[in-house]
């Protein structure tokens, strides 16, 4: 069983920063497939960020060049510094994880963390 606990969501001028951190148990974290997803009020959840388990990263158009997903294996996380906040990154963002299982992987999700941008 893999947990996921994220922390560091906030309320944000726009123009400023916040860095999210997503805390997993377990000690396969370091071959998990990583990824931010992000849901606002009456959308659908959307994936933000990923980094795979040999750390490459891909992002969202919407957040290329403001956000930079990164992971400390020895420590269990994953982080997402997020930069140049705008109203529109405000949502619940959710830390997944894609556990390798028998051939294929296991999903697994956090809890989420509030981030609101707004003066």
């Amino acid at each position: 069983q893999v947990q996921l606990v994220e922390s560091g969501g906030d309320l944000v001028q726009p123009g400023g920063s916040l860095r999210l951190s997503c805390a997993a148990t377990g000690s396969i974290f370091s071959s998990a497939h990583m990824a931010w997803y992000r849901q606002a009020p009456g959308k659908q959840r959307e994936l933000v960020a990923a980094i795979t388990s040999g750390g490459s990263t891909s992002y969202a158009d919407s957040v290329k060049g403001r956000f930079t997903c990164s992971r400390d294996n020895a420590k269990n996380t994953v982080y997402l510094q997020m930069d140049t906040l705008k109203p529109e990154d405000t949502a619940v963002y959710y830390c997944h994880a894609a556990i390798p299982w028998s051939g294929g992987y296991q999903p697994y999700w956090g809890q989420g963390t509030q981030v609101t941008v707004s003066s």
